[in-house]
């Protein structure tokens, strides 16, 4: 069974860190590109940092500067480093591999940034 599994989540104050995982297991993912998407309250899911099968790496606007997405290709991993965060940042945060026409997403890790 194909998993992408996400971990570190949790809450942080606002200009805090935070390091979520994403480990995959069933398959390996080497040849996907890595995807953290975000999901806030009434709001619909964007993409936040992409990092291709190649290693190259993408940004939301939102995260420039700030957050930086990395890949271990060894233990089919990929992380997403967040600093100076912000209330805004607050959301669901997903892990997505994209291969083709296929996709697979984690269940999820929960972000809340607040004092």
């Amino acid at each position: 069974q194909v998993q992408l599994v996400e971990s570190g989540g949790g809450l942080v104050q606002p200009g805090g860190s935070l390091r979520l995982s994403c480990a995959a297991s069933g398959a390996t993912f080497s040849g996907s590109d890595m995807v953290w998407y975000r999901q806030a309250p009434g709001q619909q899911r964007e993409l936040v940092e992409v990092v291709s099968s190649g290693g190259s790496t993408n940004y939301a606007d939102s995260a420039r500067g700030r957050f930086t997405i990395s890949r271990d290709f060894a233990k089919d991993s990929v992380s997403l480093q967040m600093n100076s965060l912000k209330p805004e940042d607050t959301a669901v945060y997903y892990c997505n591999a994209q291969f083709i026409s296929q996709t697979w997403w984690g269940q999820g890790t929960q972000v809340i940034v607040s004092s």
